[in-house]
C-alpha cells in the first residue's frame, strides 16, 4: 500500500502507465526532501547510531529523522540493525540501491554546501528589492 493509503500495482517492465508515474513521483519527493537527502550522505560515510545521525543531522529533529530513516528503509534504500542490549543499539546504514542513490545525492550536497554564501546573499538582495517595491508602491498611493 502506497503512504496515502491507495494500493499499487505492479507496473510492467517499461510500463508509463498512471501506477507507475505515482510511484515515480512518490520516489522523487522521497529522495528529494531534504532530510532523506541529509540522512543519506551522512549514511555514505558509513553505518551509524541513530544518536550519532541526529548529533550531526544539521538541526534534524529527533521525530522527523525517525520518520525519514523508516521511510528510507520502506523504500528499500537505507537498513537496519537492532543489537539486543540496554538500551537496544540500532544502527543504520545503505542498502546497494541506497549507495547508487548517492552517487546522485553527494554532489547536490556537496553544491548547496558551497553555495550556501551565495543563496543567503542571494535572499537578502531578493528581500530588499521586494521591500522596496513595496514601499514604493505603497508610498505613491
Amino acid at each position: 500500500m502506497a503512504t496515502n493509503g491507495k494500493p499499487l500495482t505492479q507496473p510492467e517492465a517499461g510500463s508509463h502507465g498512471a501506477d507507475s508515474c505515482y510511484v515515480v513521483r512518490e520516489i522523487l519527493s522521497r529522495v528529494g526532501d531534504k532530510w532523506s537527502v541529509v540522512t543519506c550522505v551522512l549514511l555514505g560515510e558509513g553505518s551509524l547510531r541513530f544518536g550519532e545521525l541526529l548529533r550531526r543531522g544539521h538541526g534534524v529533529s529527533q521525530r522527523m529523522l525517525t520518520q525519514t530513516l523508516r521511510q528510507l528503509e520502506r523504500d528499500g534504500l537505507v537498513w537496519r540493525k537492532a543489537t539486543p542490549t540496554v538500551p537496544v543499539t540500532v544502527e543504520y546504514g545503505l542498502t546497494p540501491p541506497g549507495e547508487d542513490l548517492l552517487v546522485v545525492l553527494r554532489p547536490l550536497f556537496e553544491w548547496a554546501t558551497k553555495n550556501v554564501t551565495m543563496v543567503q546573499d542571494s535572499w537578502v538582495q531578493y528581500d530588499d528589492r521586494l521591500a522596496r517595491a513595496a514601499s514604493d508602491t505603497f508610498g505613491q498611493g
